[in-house]
């Protein structure tokens, strides 16, 4: 439940995976494409997307951020309430008890220690819950970032799509080589296109 930043974590290991990636072409297409992004590297077309900034930039991965931030505060918030709400219930009963009878006594405190029971499987269960969709936001993050890199590739036919972070695996990358831009704006223009109309309205409202 403190882990505030899992999402972030997570989309930068699922990330890397993505954008590290190959589309591997025939050996005749590089040598006929004009209008290249990219550099031949020995007759290879490679471009590389910066990791951080893409996520950074990617309107879809902020707002899930939020959301997620979001519904982790207010469970947060529920559970020590009603965390209070038992410790009150437990503290009345102590006061009390010397004036119970001894089957008066047990019952309540049975009582007490199945709301206990009942507060810890629930908890247990919603963070379970909150994991899910966690896990299930970072497939679709993926699975955009995946789509789109192979609907942007089919115009550009590149062979290689890196992925390129600050302490990864690729050391140095030429500036020229640089699509991260491009793929931020035409992910966010889908993203954009994708959501309810409702959530455009609200988005058109703020501003």
């Amino acid at each position: 439940m403190n882990n505030n930043t899992s999402l972030i974590w997570n989309a930068v290991l699922t990330l890397a995976v993505v954008v590290l990636y190959f589309l591997h072409f025939s050996g005749g297409k590089s040598s006929s494409l004009t209008g290249s992004d990219s550099t031949g590297v020995n007759g290879r077309r490679i471009v590389y997307v910066q990791v951080d900034s893409l996520l950074k930039n990617y309107d879809f991965f902020e707002d899930t951020r939020k959301e997620l931030e979001s519904k982790r505060y207010q469970l947060e918030n529920e559970l020590s309430n009603r965390g209070r709400s038992l410790e009150n219930e437990i503290q009345f009963f102590q006061q009390r008890a010397q004036t119970m009878t001894l089957d008066q006594a047990r019952s309540t405190e049975a009582q007490l220690g199945k709301k206990q029971q009942e507060l810890i499987a629930y908890r247990d269960r919603s963070a379970q819950t909150l994991a899910q969709e966690e896990a299930d936001k970072n497939a679709e993050l993926y699975d955009m970032i995946y789509q789109y890199i192979e609907k942007y590739n089919k115009d550009n036919e590149y062979e290689y799509v890196l992925g390129y972070s600050k302490g990864g695996g690729i050391l140095f990358a030429d500036s020229s080589l640089n699509v991260t831009q491009k793929m931020i704006e035409g992910l966010n223009k889908e993203y954009q296109a994708k959501k309810p109309n409702e959530a455009k309205k609200d988005s058109t409202a703020k501003k």
